[in-house]
């Protein structure tokens, strides 16, 4: 596929989108989150695809909404902009149903934070730092920010998080539990692989069940979880997956998994 601001390539079951404006930090203007929603939409189109790396190119991760875009505009409507632009991204991601493995190369502020809290697994480099800038200009959380850091970090947190506008190192990212590992810069790949490796080997029907559980369980009571339970599983126990790792069990074997 071609785009301008992103880039797009899919390898052994992998699908590796790259915000690809490195001069202004990976910054988030019209054109770019349009093409990020149609990127989106062919990975959970292409059955090839098992998992997606989101990441952003040159220094940065994202840096947010593109300001100086967005002053350009005469009249500028934030619910508009929200509806068309940034929460299909955000629905998008929760959506599909495989993975996505952030790989937070630099600084991931504003939006470009809610991206990554977004991601499924976010493997960060010891020189990546998320922040809820909005705060600095005046502005609220966006694009589930207020939906994913609570669920994360607490309360408490969330709220000095977002109304301070506090820079969060990689460091202590781990520890609050916002990301799942952290690398040198040089090691960041290899760490991202490790991750991608696993889950383009996996079943992958089993691994959306796994996702779309996990989020139900956020609001759902005891009892609604243990019927879902019991629906999810019928799906996966009729998948070929299951026969395939069924048979490998009895035959003392690996496994063989082929996403469907």
């Amino acid at each position: 596929m071609s785009y301008t601001c992103i880039t797009y390539t899919v390898s052994d079951g992998v699908a590796t989108i790259t915000l690809n404006r490195p001069v202004v930090y990976n910054a988030l203007n019209d054109e770019i989150t349009y093409e990020l929603q149609d990127a989106l939409k062919a990975v959970a189109k292409d059955d090839a695809v098992r998992v997606v790396v989101l990441t952003g190119a040159g220094k940065a991760f994202c840096s947010g909404q593109d300001l100086k875009a967005a002053a350009g505009t005469e009249k500028r409507s934030f619910i508009d902009s929200l509806h068309k632009r940034y929460n299909p991204i955000i629905r998008a991601m929760r959506n599909l149903p495989k993975p996505i493995v952030g790989r937070l190369n630099g600084v991931a502020a504003g939006a470009g934070c809610s991206l990554a809290l977004a991601c499924d697994i976010l493997v960060a480099s010891e020189e990546a730092t998320l922040i809820e800038v909005f705060v600095n200009i005046g502005l609220v959380p966006d694009s589930g920010s207020s939906y994913f850091l609570p669920r994360l970090v607490g309360m408490a947190k969330a709220f000095e998080l977002c109304s301070m506008g506090s820079k969060v190192k990689a460091s202590e990212a781990l520890q609050l539990g916002l990301v799942n590992k952290v690398a040198p810069a040089d090691q960041l790949d290899a760490a991202v692989k490790i991750y991608t490796d696993y889950f383009a080997m996996a079943p992958t029907k089993s691994i959306g069940l796994i996702k779309k559980m996990l989020q139900k369980a956020s609001t759902a009571s005891l009892d609604e979880m243990l019927e879902y339970e019991a629906y999810c599983q019928e799906i996966a126990g009729n998948t070929e997956d299951y026969r395939e790792g069924v048979n490998a069990f009895l035959e003392k074997r690996k496994p063989s998994f082929k996403g469907k």
